[in-house]
């Protein structure tokens, strides 16, 4: 078992980074998310966005590692489910595979909050256990996922980065397609 962590902090308030956050797929930085379905997407009593979501994902694995784990599949899905509290200003999601696992298992959890001493900056603290089974060189397997999600992480948090200035620049992106919004209807 391999256990990662990292924080990022985000130049932008949580709520410009959150939706940031929502829209992050899909995304030139991570080509290998290459789905998003949304499965169910509610609000609590207490207002909180409640997410849960497919993630297809197109795993580039070298040819030793496909022969290691003796399997060529690459293409796998996780299931995400995340918490959006604009009250108390938290998101939190958690994300896990749910194929290829009798081989690995990648348990997410990444969490956004504002910064403590400066409420236009945002916190994300991002953690992942990273399991290989039954397979010999699991810790050499465990430690190259490891370095991935770290990878792909840095890479995701630029372009969330990016992204947040767009939308504190120029507000709710959508806005600004070509579709012209409908005029209310007279009663």
């Amino acid at each position: 078992m391999k256990i990662w962590s990292s924080e990022h902090v985000f130049g932008h308030p949580w709520d410009t980074v959150i939706k940031a956050a929502m829209r992050k797929y899909p995304n030139p930085m991570n080509p290998s998310v290459v789905g998003v379905d949304v499965l169910d997407r509610s609000l609590d009593n207490q207002g909180r966005l409640h997410s849960h979501r497919l993630l297809s994902t197109e795993w580039g694995l070298p040819s030793i590692v496909k022969a290691i784990l003796g399997t060529s599949r690459t293409l796998t899905y996780i299931a995400e489910h995340s918490v959006v509290d604009p009250v108390e200003k938290k998101m939190e999601l958690c994300s896990t595979n749910i194929t290829l696992t009798n081989l690995v298992s990648v348990d997410e959890r990444l969490v956004y909050t504002p910064h403590p001493e400066n409420p236009e900056k945002t916190v994300l603290t991002q953690e992942a256990i990273i399991t290989v089974k039954g397979i010999s060189l699991s810790s050499y397997l465990e430690s190259l996922m490891a370095n991935t999600i770290s990878s792909n992480a840095r890479k995701v948090s630029r372009y969330n980065g990016r992204r947040a200035v767009f939308l504190g620049k120029r507000g709710n992106p959508s806005k600004s397609c070509s579709i012209p919004e409908r005029p209310a209807q007279r009663k």
